[in-house]
């Protein structure tokens, strides 16, 4: 197996200390945060009161500290501000690096912490890689997208998307059995009554820019999301996929 590592641009990290941590994101974020006791890096959103997406990352346990690997930039700071609206009297502490360097490695279990969206996605860790090829950022987008994973706000609209609809559910995002945390109302009730019609998939060919509206046979069938060359995710409603057959953009069925 071919051993690499690719530098991902663009991430952030959130800092968190304080005897309430665990409890404090327990209430707000849409995964278990006790699945940190059995493994080392677990994914979860942020979402809105209303059950739309706000920010996803990681989160790792560190010694008497919480790290969330997120988006960077504006991003990051968005989601600090966020985390310290819901503080209150939670005793916690909250900071914020808003460009940290991130590394996805191929390859080697050794380094790094497994993803845990996807195997096929490797290990994740802060620290570059030595003694292994480094490859373009590409070598990573390509992968995740003919995996079908969403890559934050390059695929979710903040505000506007749902977890049911990203296929966060497929990815080990969210947890159906936590108790209440912010917009498990919606994500649950989407769950449990299938109420998703449209949802992120894998497309190939001509695939256009982000946001431009997919059309077929005078239907409009969805919107382009992330590209990577010839393949990205779309979000596409799912009773006119058949009228994709035979147009410059197809669908890949990824198992």
């Amino acid at each position: 197996m071919d051993k690499f590592f690719v530098k991902l641009p663009h991430r952030g990290l959130i800092h968190i200390e304080g005897d309430d941590r665990t409890g404090f994101l327990q209430n707000l974020v849409s995964n278990d945060m006790g699945l940190l006791a059995k493994q080392k890096s677990l994914y979860a959103c942020l979402l809105t009161p209303q059950g739309k997406f706000l920010h996803d990352f990681f989160i790792q346990q560190g010694d008497g500290f919480l790290l969330l690997d997120c988006e960077g930039g504006e991003r990051a700071q968005d989601l600090y501000k966020r985390l310290n609206l819901y503080r209150l009297r939670a005793k916690v502490q909250i900071s914020v690096e808003e460009n940290n360097e991130v590394y996805a490695i191929f390859g080697s279990r050794s380094s790094g912490i497994p993803d845990p969206r996807h195997p096929e996605m490797g290990t994740r860790g802060f620290e570059k890689p030595e003694d292994m090829e480094e490859r373009d950022f590409e070598a990573w987008d390509r992968r995740r997208i003919l995996l079908g994973i969403p890559d934050g706000s390059r695929d979710m609209m903040a505000e506007k998307s749902t977890l049911l609809e990203c296929n966060i559910d497929k990815f080990n995002g969210i947890c159906f059995k936590k108790g209440c945390y912010v917009g498990q109302e919606l994500t649950a009730r989407m769950h449990h009554r299938g109420l998703a019609k449209k949802h992120l998939y894998t497309v190939q060919g001509a695939v256009p820019v982000f946001g431009v509206d997919i059309e077929a046979r005078d239907k409009l069938i969805g919107e382009m999301r992330s590209s990577c060359g010839d393949v990205g995710l779309a979000l596409l409603k799912d009773d006119l996929l058949p009228l994709l057959q035979g147009q410059s953009i197809q669908v890949l069925r990824i198992s």
